[in-house]
């Protein structure tokens, strides 16, 4: 049990437990679909079913980004976990209209179903759905992995949408007003396409190179601050990530007096203390004299660097 909790745990372990759970519920979906009629659980078949294909897309990316640094990507393939999950929320948004342009249609040309199978398929996915989410966030925090938090938030997803489901199913039960089935579905899209509109800004933001999220950010500042007595100041200090690994540059002014190689050990012991701070960090440090108007600062000597 210890092994199997290692091995899933990690990000292709992650993404292979997600593939098998999946499969189990589209076919389970499936089924019962056929018997109850039910417009809501087709709806949830075929979102699951596009959970497989984001799944798959995470898996192939994981891959493509665990490939080391070479001569045409000399900053690695992190970026492939970005394009994976703006993949992911195209399907996911896709879902959300077919969920739309179904429900309308049942409303339309209202059918009877049969809602007792409906209901029971409904709690196993809501269980299910619910425990895989919850694995997936804590390795997608634990590894960085942009893939996998897009993953995780759809299947997170499917926790909300198919509660609405249950909760119309258990309405149709009791009060037999059919058309309650393809109206919790149209609320069931509305958390899809949320869903989908949160991986997408997440992707977007990988993509483009934004900024580390602000908690991270924090983190840097208060590790800079904290060797404010033995550098000089620091400045254009840059972040961004792709994938699990975070790329982070900065100047630092030293005092001019100091030899290069006390300068450079500086660098040495402040890149390092960064990356046991931020996980995966890849960090470059640019060394600057100071120029006349710091020399009031510049109490720092060299013993108080090579103690470091």
């Amino acid at each position: 049990m210890k092994n199997l909790m290692k091995t899933i745990s990690t990000r292709t372990g992650a993404v292979k437990l997600s593939m098998s759970v999946v499969i189990f519920l589209i076919i389970l979906k499936v089924v019962v679909s056929i018997i109850s009629r039910s417009i809501s659980i087709s709806a949830q078949a075929a979102d699951s079913l596009l959970d497989i294909f984001s799944i798959g897309i995470t898996f192939i990316a994981l891959k493509k980004a665990a490939v080391p640094a070479d001569k045409e990507h000399p900053f690695g393939h992190g970026k492939a976990e970005g394009l994976a999950a703006m993949i992911q929320a195209a399907l996911v948004l896709g879902a959300g209209f077919f969920i739309i342009y179904t429900s309308i249609q049942r409303i339309i040309h209202s059918t009877a179903i049969e809602p007792d199978e409906g209901i029971a398929v409904m709690i196993v996915s809501i269980i299910a759905s619910f425990f895989l989410s919850r694995h997936l966030h804590r390795v997608a925090k634990a590894t960085g992995s942009t893939a996998i938090d897009a993953s995780a938030r759809n299947i997170s997803a499917d926790v909300y949408s198919a509660a609405g489901v249950l909760l119309g199913l258990l309405m149709v039960r009791i009060t037999d007003m059919v058309i309650l089935d393809p109206i919790i579905a149209l609320i069931m899209a509305g958390f899809v396409l949320k869903a989908g509109y949160e991986v997408t800004v997440r992707a977007v933001h990988e993509l483009i190179d934004y900024a580390l999220p602000g908690e991270e950010q924090q983190i840097l500042n208060n590790c800079l601050d904290e060797h404010n007595n033995l550098i000089v100041e620091y400045h254009a200090v840059r972040s961004r990530r792709a994938g699990n690994v975070c790329f982070i540059d900065l100047h630092i002014v030293m005092p001019r007096y100091l030899s290069f190689e006390d300068s450079h050990a500086m660098c040495d012991h402040l890149e390092q203390d960064i990356r046991d701070k931020i996980s995966s960090a890849n960090v470059i440090i640019h060394a600057e004299p100071c120029t006349p108007e710091y020399c009031i600062r510049c109490a720092i000597t060299a013993c108080e660097i090579r103690s470091y």
